[in-house]
């Protein structure tokens, strides 16, 4: 999140202690990030111990709505790793209730995590020079946020609420709304520091950090419980209600890891210390998310560091098909005639599908139509690296079945440029 006047967070939370701190001697405590696009499409767990994140859906700056495209796959790969997602929106807009109901027309439809989960208003800069109107305005946001049926929670710092708001009357209407952001300082820390809680009446979350790890990463303590909700007994894998971002991180949670193919994305699990050929590992590719570039039986090679590891190792955040009924997603090394002979159809028939002025011109990532040219028999021509298990994973055929359609003996034995019947 954007966070104002970090200087007020560290300095005036020194000066409080724990005399405020809503903590009950047998309430669980709960950890997790939050993040917008400038984390990626994937957010990155800081501890195995990680049970639930927030992601930023979009915001309202100045007038301007600014969705975030990395929203729904962080709710997706978030579901997918176990975590419970809930979904923050940035806004400022003041005391003005005309700009919050036009944010919240146009966001709350389209909240992804499940009914009875966070949605937060993170409210720190733009505040008019007349609390009792600012509070106005975040009191009918929060009331928006309860009748669409979600969670209602007010993010900001305590010196700026304390200066533009009339607590009182949000946490009066509100009970334990808060979520506060104070850190004792910016070096890497997993663990508050009581300390240094930001006391005051109404918190349920505590941003304790915004380094959890070298670089950055805003890390949050739920206090009271509160990122249960929406999530039946706590369990990511079964929230109240289904989204499409939701159903997407459970397939991927559901996908076998067997199953694992080229475009899938993983995160490299905590307390993984070795590749798969047996050489240590760096500790800073832990919990790190990673592109499949190459499977070869239970090994998968990961895009970016170009390292292979054992598929066990691995946790899969998302899933993609690049065959479908209708369309294919092309690869590095992939042709139109190649593609066409797996479909069993014709180049130009491809070419005219998809309306490509020269079928010698295809790139990685775009989406070929090939609705309507699937035949009884798929084929596949085998790239330079490639082994007849790992096509066999790639596309969930048997390994044998696999060399007795193609008439090979030596399961070892393949070529490039060889076509294979799937």
């Amino acid at each position: 999140m954007i966070k104002l006047n970090k200087k007020w967070l560290v300095g005036l939370t020194c000066m409080v202690g724990l005399f405020l701190l809503p903590m009950n001697a047998d309430a669980a405590r709960y950890y997790g990030v939050d993040g917008s696009r400038y984390q990626g499409n994937t957010l990155k767990k800081v501890t195995s111990e990680d049970s639930f994140a927030i992601s930023q859906i979009g915001g309202y700056y100045n007038g301007t709505f600014i969705p975030q495209a990395t929203y729904q796959s962080q709710v997706a790969s978030g579901i997918a790793m176990g975590l419970r997602m809930h979904t923050y929106i940035y806004m400022e807009t003041g005391a003005n209730q005309v700009q919050t109901k036009q944010m919240l027309d146009y966001y709350l439809p389209r909240v992804q995590t499940p009914k009875q989960s966070i949605v937060a208003l993170d409210y720190e800069s733009g505040a008019s020079a007349n609390r009792e109107a600012n509070t106005d305005n975040v009191l009918y946001g929060l009331r928006r946020i309860k009748a669409a049926g979600y969670t209602p929670v007010l993010y900001s710092y305590k010196p700026y609420i304390l200066s533009h708001l009339d607590r009182q009357r949000i946490t009066s209407e509100f009970p334990n709304s808060l979520w506060v952001a104070a850190y004792r300082d910016y070096s890497v820390m997993t663990r508050p520091d009581y300390n240094y809680f930001p006391s005051m009446d109404g918190i349920n979350m505590w941003q304790f950090t915004s380094t959890a790890i070298a670089g950055g990463y805003d890390y949050n303590v739920d206090l009271l419980g509160i990122t249960l909700n929406g999530y039946k007994k706590g369990n990511a894998e079964r929230p109240n209600s289904e989204t499409t971002a939701i159903q997407q991180g459970q397939k991927a949670d559901n996908t076998p890891k067997s199953a694992i193919k080229v475009g899938d994305t993983v995160r490299v699990k905590f307390g993984v210390k070795h590749w798969a050929n047996g050489i240590g590992m760096p500790s800073w590719v832990q919990s790190n998310t990673y592109k499949v570039q190459e499977v070869s039986g239970s090994k998968l090679l990961l895009g970016g560091i170009m390292s292979w590891i054992n598929a066990r190792d691995v946790e899969i955040v998302s899933v993609t098909n690049n065959i479908s009924s209708s369309y294919y997603i092309v690869r590095y090394g992939d042709t139109l005639s190649g593609i066409a002979s797996r479909y069993g159809t014709t180049w130009q028939n491809l070419q005219r599908l998809n309306g490509l002025n020269n079928p010698n011109w295809i790139y990685p990532g775009q989406r070929i139509r090939v609705a309507g040219t699937v035949s009884a028999k798929r084929t596949y021509t085998v790239h330079y690296g490639d082994t007849l298990s790992g096509i066999a994973y790639r596309y969930g055929v048997n390994v044998y079945t696999l060399a007795r359609n193609n008439r090979i003996r030596n399961v070892n034995l393949i070529y490039p440029g060889q076509r294979l019947y799937l």
